[in-house]
């Protein structure tokens, strides 16, 4: 079951910052920009969790199954973290514990299933097709252990 908090407002382009610190098993995100509540491969989600899961590019600080960070910059179980996302048209970028680890442009994810690299991922949708406006997910109790991921400071910047 999921325990995931939802904005009530549809954000396009935005800097979003916060903090969030997990627990042994956490496998939790955040969506950006979700084009239906209700299917969660219907948004880009950033892992924020204790390991690597099974699929492709699922350690923290990836976009799940799209794009991994370039390095691996999570601090231990138990403490904060801190992301800062950028989503400004078809680029998103991610600064995670103060180093950028992506900066991509969803336009060269041109078919469904298939990421720029070749590799194989879950979306029926290419990522280029993905909505550039939506709600903001907070997903906490997920997977099998349910364990918590908790989240602080978050501040929502709007740009034109």
């Amino acid at each position: 079951h999921h325990e995931t908090l939802w904005t009530k407002k549809s954000y396009a382009n935005f800097v979003l910052d916060l903090e969030f610190k997990v627990a042994k098993e956490s496998n939790s995100g955040v969506f950006l920009r979700s084009g239906d509540i209700k299917n969660v491969l219907a948004a880009l989600e950033l892992q924020v969790h204790e390991n690597q899961d099974a699929a492709l590019y699922g350690m923290v600080g990836a976009i799940y199954n799209a794009q991994p960070p370039a390095k691996a910059m999570a601090k231990p179980v138990g403490e904060w973290n801190h992301f800062t996302i950028t989503c400004n048209d078809s680029r998103v970028s991610l600064i995670f514990n103060g180093e950028e680890v992506f900066d991509v442009d969803l336009n060269n994810w041109k078919e469904a299933r298939l990421n720029p690299d070749g590799t194989k991922n879950k979306f029926a949708k290419a990522l280029k097709d993905f909505s550039r406006k939506g709600p903001i997910g907070l997903q906490g109790l997920h997977g099998k252990a349910q364990a918590p991921a908790w989240y602080r400071n978050l501040r929502i910047r709007e740009m034109k």
